[in-house]
């Protein structure tokens, strides 16, 4: 039963965000939409800032699940790329209450440690995702180019979406992604007589060196939940 409860709280933050925007997404508000007593807020998160917190890790996980979901059928470097983007866009995060959800975060996580630590978590684990497959297909500063690149035309269709005022089109937008991502690996590609450390040794670097030996070389970043502080 407590599940239950935390998820009815948590998707009724969700579509309050959506119906009344961020500033007046009260405890009260999110309780009454949820039909539950506003006291259940505190016995399950504690306060209302532990519900948001709750509220942006229960997006972030079902991301992180859709994105292994998609991963596990790529079989090539740009395959994974294209599931990354799938993942991102797709319809299950894609739609009009979540990405009002995500903007509404994002503009709040600066002034709030908490959700700006799970943020940062987002954050890197996209870029780190994206470099681990573009590095596999070009070299280490053209892939570095190219995973920020596809990072923040996902984090702009969000925005669009978000502030436009029409429905998300996850269709199109991944269709825009994977354009981008074209364009990048034709113009990016090595030329004659240069090879990127993908072509000539999978799963090593530019220098020879294997991805994943070493502290300092790059790693594709874990896709479970995020954890939880403490």
């Amino acid at each position: 039963m407590e599940d239950i409860r935390r998820r009815q709280l948590i998707d009724a933050t969700i579509d309050t965000i959506h119906a009344v925007g961020f500033s007046h997404a009260s405890v009260m508000a999110i309780s009454r939409r949820a039909g539950l007593s506003s006291g259940l807020v505190a016995h399950y998160f504690k306060d209302k800032d532990g519900l948001l917190e709750a509220t942006l890790r229960h997006i972030s996980n079902q991301l992180s699940r859709d994105f292994i979901h998609r991963i596990k059928q790529a079989r090539t470097p740009r395959a994974r790329l294209q599931a990354i983007i799938a993942a991102n866009l797709g319809a299950e995060q894609f739609d009009a209450r979540t990405t009002e959800a995500w903007l509404a975060f994002w503009g709040q996580a600066p002034h709030s440690p908490r959700l700006l630590r799970v943020q940062q978590i987002n954050e890197r684990r996209l870029l780190s995702n994206l470099r681990f497959a573009a590095i596999q297909l070009l070299p280490r500063a053209e892939a570095e180019f190219l995973a920020s690149a596809l990072a923040a035309l996902i984090d702009g269709l969000y925005l669009r979406a978000a502030l436009s005022g029409e429905p998300p089109n996850p269709a199109r937008a991944q269709q825009q992604v994977n354009q981008l991502l074209d364009l990048c690996l034709q113009a990016l590609q090595p030329s004659p007589g240069e090879t990127s450390p993908g072509k000539t040794s999978p799963g090593k670097t530019r220098d020879g060196a294997p991805l994943h030996a070493g502290k300092n070389t790059l790693r594709e970043q874990p896709v479970g939940p995020i954890p939880t502080k403490g």
